[in-house]
């Protein structure tokens, strides 16, 4: 790769590369050129090869990868905690289907911003998202400076967005061509589950990602409810039914994968089949637990989500990795299931080779895309380091990030929005929320 010769940016601090070495760089940099990282190495080292460059850092802290959220509905944030404690097909289908009903192309820019916000300011530099409206979330995606991988959410029955299905085929196509070849944004395809698409729409939906060599994203195998429901229909569980329709391969990234059986596991791997765990949400929804050690033990590729605001109620990825981490451990009354190392690589290298990405994102070494942040370690929660990745992932929280830069841009600095009006956006959504609420018939949203 070529790359240019001086840096524009020096990031400074105790660097987690993440790399194939494992290194840990005491006093070490990552130098930024364009938007690509040209060199990781000792602080003063590079700063005498690149004097000219910018300085980001803080006195005690810890430049990382950016976190990957693998699944999530960003625009679901101006519904978080409109339908809590319930079961997924009652919140579905009797709260949230109805009022997505009422989504309109400004909701969906605004409360994905709102969540692009969140996950600038809790460290996520990635996320691959799955909704409706997805112009809109690809528009507040490139306005926020995030890395996005989504896409439109077809289904049996008209859309909000799109109305008769001929129509979302024809938005899915314009998706692609309007973003290709984006240097932040990647079209995804996406089936919303098995309860919800037909298997001539599934298997329509699969060529569509084939033409374009797209990750084909799906619900799969969330709860006991939606296996019975395609065994009483297909005779088949959805992993069995996705089989026989002959669409299980590498493409599939499969969110949730509670409900599996040791068949399925080994099926799975063998077709390169790639998951997204969402513990909290699968715990708030009471679905269950996914089978995450059995699944990385056979090799399947695994990420971490947090599902969206409506089911979670955040998409803090430090928090999501504490929750993954200690969820196996009590199942399983086994305090090693589950290692601090384990668990921030799904949010990181795992999230990347989810994406198909683990070549440009998820570590910190030379020709890979800049996608980093710094996290203030002089802090009592943080103190002293014995372990990087146990506090990570077990003290660390998302405030504690304090700088982010993705594709080599400074989106945050000292914990300040660059680009993104937050006082804007939030006055913004509290009065989107207000609407929602009249429609509701519920009191006023504060």
């Amino acid at each position: 790769m070529d790359l240019r010769e001086e840096a524009e940016l020096l990031v400074t601090g105790l660097v987690l590369t993440l790399d194939e070495a494992g290194r840990v760089i005491e006093d070490g940099a990552v130098a930024v050129a364009g938007d690509t990282i040209l060199a990781v190495g000792g602080r003063g080292e590079l700063a005498a090869r690149y004097p000219r460059a910018e300085r980001l850092g803080v006195e005690r802290g810890l430049v990382m990868p950016g976190l990957l959220n693998g699944h999530t509905h960003a625009a679901m944030a101006c519904f978080r905690g409109l339908a809590d404690d319930l079961p997924l097909m009652t919140w579905l289908h009797e709260y949230i289907f109805p009022v997505e009903g009422r989504l309109t192309p400004e909701l969906v820019y605004h409360s994905s911003l709102l969540s692009m916000a969140e996950m600038i300011r809790s460290g996520t530099t990635t996320f691959c998202d799955m909704y409706l409206f997805a112009k809109e979330v690809a528009r507040a995606a490139a306005d926020a400076g995030m890395r996005g991988w989504l896409g439109e959410v077809l289904y049996d029955f008209p859309s909000p967005n799109y109305g008769g299905l001929e129509n979302g085929f024809a938005y899915v196509e314009e998706l692609f061509a309007e973003y290709r070849n984006h240097p932040l944004i990647s079209i995804t395809v996406d089936p919303h589950a098995v309860y919800t698409c037909a298997p001539e729409l599934l298997v329509r939906l699969k060529r569509v990602a084939e033409k374009h060599n797209a990750p084909y994203v799906i619900h799969l195998a969330e709860t006991r409810d939606e296996v019975a429901g395609c065994l009483q229909q297909y005779g088949q569980t959805p992993v069995g039914h996705l089989e026989a329709l002959g669409i299980l391969d590498s493409q599939v990234i499969a969110a949730h994968g509670v409900v599996l059986t040791a068949e399925e596991i080994a099926l799975l791997a063998e077709r390169g089949v790639k998951v997204v765990h969402c513990p909290e949400s699968n715990m708030k929804l009471a679905s269950g637990v996914a089978p995450i050690p059995e699944l990385l033990k056979a090799g399947v590729i695994v990420g971490l989500g947090t599902d969206g605001a409506a089911s979670n109620n955040d998409v803090d990825m430090f928090g999501e990795m504490g929750t993954a981490a200690m969820l196996h451990k009590v199942q399983r009354l086994d305090p090693t299931v589950m290692s601090a190392e384990a668990t921030l690589s799904l949010a990181t290298l795992g999230g990347a080779r989810l994406l198909g990405a683990g070549e440009a994102i998820g570590s910190l070494a030379p020709g890979r895309k800049a996608d980093l942040v710094v996290l203030d370690l002089d802090q009592p929660h943080l103190t002293p380091l014995y372990n990087i990745p146990s506090h990570l992932v077990y003290a660390a929280r998302g405030s504690d990030v304090v700088h982010s830069v993705i594709n080599g841009r400074v989106v945050m600095k000292d914990r300040r929005l660059l680009t993104i009006d937050e006082a804007a956006l939030k006055a913004t959504i509290r009065e989107l929320g207000r609407e929602i609420r009249k429609g509701l018939g519920s009191p006023g949203a504060r």
